[in-house]
C-alpha cells in the first residue's frame, strides 16, 4: 500500500515537471544595442536558444544564428512573413538582417518547420515584457 502511494506520487511529480518544461511561458531575451543596430545571438542546436527575442520597431536587427550541429532540419531558417530563407552552414555563425517597421510578432522556423522561434517587435520606446 505504501509503495503504491509512493509510485503514484512520483508519477504525479514527474508529470507536473514534464508539463511545466514543455508548456510554461518563456521569457523573451532582449536584443542588445550597438548604436541603432539591435543584435541577438541565437544558438541552433536541437532548437533555438533563446527561442524568443524582443526588438524595437524602426531599427535594424541582426540575428546571429550560431549553428552547432549538422542535421538537415536546422540547415535553413525561414522568416515567411519577411520572405527570408537563409541557409545556415553547420558549425558557423550566420547573420540574418532586417528592419521591422511595425510592432507585432515575426515567427521563424527551420526549413522543415519543426524548430520554431519568435521575434517580438515592440513599439518604439516600449519596454520589454517582464
Amino acid at each position: 500500500m505504501v509503495i503504491d502511494i509512493a509510485v503514484i506520487l512520483v508519477a504525479l511529480i514527474v508529470s507536473v515537471v514534464i508539463v511545466w518544461y514543455f508548456f510554461a511561458p518563456r521569457k523573451a531575451a532582449q536584443a542588445s544595442r550597438e548604436g541603432a543596430l539591435q543584435t541577438a545571438h541565437i544558438v541552433v542546436k536541437g532548437g533555438y536558444t533563446p527561442a524568443e527575442i524582443d526588438v524595437e520597431a524602426g531599427s535594424p536587427v541582426r540575428l546571429q544564428f550560431d549553428r552547432q550541429e549538422d542535421g538537415e532540419c536546422s540547415s535553413h531558417v525561414v522568416f515567411s512573413d519577411l520572405g527570408i530563407d537563409q541557409t545556415l552552414p553547420p558549425f558557423t555563425t550566420t547573420d540574418v538582417e532586417f528592419t521591422p517597421n511595425k510592432p507585432g510578432d515575426l515567427p521563424y522556423a527551420c526549413g522543415m518547420n519543426m524548430l520554431h522561434g519568435m521575434v517580438h517587435v515592440l513599439p518604439k520606446g516600449a519596454k520589454a515584457k517582464a
